[in-house]
């Protein structure tokens, strides 16, 4: 499963690019019929549905279902199509690996990485749709990309702007969510490690994993060891 979201993800990535090609529905449609069957083999197994509907994930998910089943009639919103990855994400089965080998102190981080990516790819479908679509294929997606990356990391060569006021704020924004996603990762990356163990008496929530006692309220833990 993990690896056929991997593939359905490249396929969004490359929507731009492949739109015009022959082989496009096809391929738009078979994905269609796995998320659809994803969606309700889910549906089926929730207890509540109607509380299961309402999940953001659940919600992102219906939205790419609409656009893989109406892929020219809703063409201008293909791009939400990556938010897949980040739905993905959210399930906790691609980090399932990282648990059994005892690496789960880089789970937070491997989120950080998943939504930095996410809003990259997110971010360059919007800008291509939006104001590089003229420039044709792959040619005016590598604009679309080229000028994400040079805003979020706030490097502005200059070579590629945006028009008019739309395109500045677009610029804004891309940049203001932008940096926030690198100081959250570059956190994740330097700060001391932390284990998740919600403290019994002031339900704090993280903790060294050698800790004893909380450092908030001074209750005595007891944390399992992270390698159990």
């Amino acid at each position: 499963m993990v690896i056929i979201d991997l593939l359905t993800i490249a396929f969004f990535i490359a929507t731009p690019v492949l739109r015009d090609t022959g082989a496009f529905l096809w391929i738009d449609y078979a994905i269609a019929v796995l998320l659809a069957a994803d969606i309700a083999a889910r549906g089926l197994a929730s207890a509540d549905t109607l509380r299961w509907l309402r999940r953001p994930t659940v919600l992102v998910d219906l939205v790419i279902l609409a656009t893989l089943l109406f892929p020219y009639w809703l063409a201008n919103f293909g791009f939400l199509r990556i938010l897949r990855l980040w739905s993905i994400s959210r399930n906790g089965i691609i980090w399932i690996p990282l648990r059994r080998h005892g690496l789960q102190r880089w789970e937070d981080t491997g989120r950080a990485i998943v939504n930095l990516i996410t809003f990259l790819f997110v971010a360059t479908g919007f800008i291509y749709t939006s104001f590089f679509r003229a420039g044709s294929g792959f040619s005016g997606y590598i604009d679309a990309l080229y000028f994400t990356v040079a805003t979020v990391t706030t490097t502005g060569f200059g070579d590629i702007t945006l028009p008019g006021p739309w395109g500045k704020l677009t610029s804004i924004v891309t940049m203001l969510i932008g940096i926030s996603l690198f100081v959250r990762l570059a956190q994740l990356i330097f700060r001391p490690y932390k284990v998740d163990f919600s403290c019994p008496q002031c339900a704090l929530q993280r903790h060294e994993p050698d800790a004893v006692h909380c450092k908030a309220c001074g209750f005595r833990l007891k944390i399992p060891d992270v390698d159990d």
